[in-house]
């Protein structure tokens, strides 16, 4: 059970992050960046699952708290390497 909240906890990180990134540039909302940060979300919690099976079998608060730090890290990394390929 506690794979599961790492995985949420990077998953949520990654969508808290997608949101304050949406309310911090002041523009419409746009649907595919959205869906960009929450595919990038999704992996982040998927990853993290995984290193966790192989790492621990006890998860605690600050594993919970480092995988939703991880999953706005991820998040954030993307958005700065999607933009910079672009230019």
């Amino acid at each position: 059970m506690g794979i599961l909240y790492v995985a949420l906890s990077a998953f949520g990180g990654g969508v808290v992050s997608a949101l304050l990134g949406w309310f911090e540039s002041g523009e419409a909302f746009v649907a595919r960046k959205f869906g960009s940060s929450m595919l990038r979300a999704v992996l982040a919690g998927a990853v993290f699952a995984v290193g966790y099976t192989y790492m621990s079998s006890v998860v605690a608060v600050p594993d919970v708290l480092c995988a939703f730090l991880a999953g706005a890290g991820v998040d954030v990394l993307g958005n700065r390497l999607a933009g910079s390929i672009k230019k």
